[in-house]
């Protein structure tokens, strides 16, 4: 009789064991529904956020443009002059005596722009500078879109009014409506720390415009802020 009664409470375990095994899909079904909520944090991430213009480029839409048309009544918006690029230059001569020189003007340039420079070499040997062709002597950064109107900006608002006794920019243009200023050395750009430097490095800014005579040039630029002398 007591196996017999063992027999019979065995089908009992069994049916517990299959409870069990029921209920084992509900945790799952839990799992799932906690996993939505994460795959909707994941796509508001993913929203794309609305682009900021930077301030020059609202600045000369805004202020320039307009202007630009009034007097000198385009009737074409596409004739309206406006900037192409931005190129900065590092001359580096004592490369050849000093390869550590280059170093340092890459590094500078890198850390005013923003982008990596491009090494400028010689074209041609000259004997009297003791040049050859191929040897590196400068660093160069051509920059555009977003980098250009921020490097101007910084160039106008933050670095120029940096300089001692400052008074002003020449107002002078190469002919085509293009706008190259001298800078004799590069700590007037606040990224730039001191101690990081092995020497006062002077710089040239070129300005490319599609302006196509210097008056236009010229007052595309001064629309945009840039303190040229006052005669």
């Amino acid at each position: 009789m007591a196996q017999k009664t063992q027999d019979k409470a065995a089908p009992q375990k069994q049916g517990g064991q299959k409870t069990q095994e029921k209920g084992a899909p509900q945790k799952q079904s839990v799992q799932k529904s906690q996993d939505k909520p994460a795959a909707h944090k994941s796509a508001a991430e993913e929203a794309p956020q609305e682009k900021i213009v930077p301030p020059m480029l609202l600045r000369y839409r805004e202020v320039a443009v307009p202007t630009l048309r009034e007097e000198f009544q385009y009737a074409n918006p596409m004739e309206v002059p406006a900037i192409k690029k931005i190129v900065v230059n590092i001359g580096a001569g004592e490369a050849n005596d000093n390869p550590k020189a280059l170093d340092f003007a890459v590094d500078t340039l890198r850390v005013i722009t923003g982008q990596q420079p491009v090494i400028t070499r010689a074209r041609k040997s000259i004997a009297g500078f003791k040049l050859r062709e191929g040897r590196a002597i400068g660093v160069k950064v051509t920059l555009r879109g977003e980098r250009m109107w921020s490097m101007l900006d910084r160039l106008i608002n933050i670095a120029l009014p940096r300089i001692r006794d400052f008074r002003g920019v020449p107002a002078k243009l190469d002919g085509r409506g293009n706008y190259t200023v001298g800078l004799r050395e590069q700590l007037i750009f606040p990224e730039v720390p001191f101690d990081s430097i092995d020497k006062v490095r002077g710089m040239e800014i070129t300005i490319v415009t599609s302006a196509k005579t210097d008056e236009e040039g010229r007052r595309l630029l001064k629309l945009m802020g840039m303190p040229f002398e006052e005669k």
